[in-house]
């Protein structure tokens, strides 16, 4: 019997075995609140999908989210670690806070996603979202295109508290690092400009005095565009990220010029996908999954 099987490749049907003893996989499923952020609202909306599709195969998820400070995320993690689940998805929004979730992941032996941000970290995983940094780089690039003059950027960091983390850190790297590697584009002066999310109050038209381009290293680029607007600048070049409705309205009107688009519902169907192949069909999934850097005008917005 075994040389039969060694001679026609005999592998034992996983999934149907799954099925006959009606085995459940739990998914832990740890992510920022989602209910007026419509980045995350995506994301779920992706993971939502994979989960009416796996459902009759033995997928459960458990939904665990946390507000957007470290002390809400210390606490709901500790609260998944004293669950039971097979699998994890989760975004390591807080960076020194996630390594230590990882560790006690770890000791669970199951595997972990990622998505939106990256670790670097000696601990097993998958990541599923964009390279950060090239993202940074592509956005130096798009500010830089057919400019031939003396350019005067701002680099406009609207932020909450977890926009000290390494996604965003890693875009305004990248972006730097375009113009430094690039020494033909000495003639690009930088300004950066800091404010709170819930401050654009702050806010003023001397701030884009003698600016000819602004860089969002988030979704926020709205904000930047409302003000223009409302003010009556025009001829300043807008990048930012993530189609918002508000992002792409202004797209729309030719106040933002550029999103660079990361596809979150996407990031969250995948990230389910892998769980599901790793730990259902028991197959191999790749270390890291990067979402295609796309960059969206108003021309292909539809």
């Amino acid at each position: 019997m075994n040389a039969i099987i060694k001679e026609h490749g005999y592998k034992r049907n996983v999934f149907a075995s799954n099925l006959a003893f009606n085995k459940k996989f739990v998914f832990a499923v740890f992510l920022p609140k989602y209910d007026t952020i419509e980045y995350w609202h995506n994301q779920i909306k992706g993971i939502e999908k994979a989960e009416q599709e796996y459902r009759n195969l033995g997928v459960v998820l458990d939904y665990y989210f946390y507000d957007f400070d470290s002390t809400s995320f210390k606490n709901k993690a500790s609260e998944v670690l004293k669950s039971n689940f097979d699998g994890i998805l989760f975004a390591p929004i807080f960076h020194d806070e996630s390594v230590l979730f990882l560790e006690e992941c770890q000791k669970k032996q199951v595997p972990i996603v990622m998505v939106d941000a990256n670790i670097e970290t000696s601990i097993a995983h998958t990541y599923v979202g964009q390279d950060a940094f090239k993202s940074g780089v592509l956005a130096g690039k798009l500010i830089s295109f057919a400019v031939k003059s003396e350019r005067r950027v701002l680099v406009v960091k609207i932020a909450r508290e977890i926009e000290t983390t390494s996604v965003y850190l890693q875009r305004i790297a990248g972006f730097y690092s375009f113009f430094e590697k690039n020494k033909n584009l000495e003639h690009f002066k930088f300004t950066e400009l800091t404010i709170k999310d819930s401050g654009k109050e702050l806010l003023n038209v001397n701030m884009f005095a003698g600016i000819h381009s602004v860089f969002v290293p988030n979704s926020r680029a709205y904000m930047v565009a409302q003000f223009l607007e409302a003010n009556h600048i025009v001829g300043i070049r807008i990048i930012g990220y993530d189609l918002l409705e508000l992002n792409k309205e202004y797209l729309k009107k030719g106040i933002i010029d550029f999103l660079i688009h990361q596809k979150p519902e996407i990031q969250g169907y995948t990230a389910i996908g892998f769980l599901y192949k790793q730990l259902v069909l028991q197959e191999p999934v790749p270390q890291t999954q990067y979402m295609p850097l796309e960059i969206i005008v108003k021309e292909n917005l539809e």
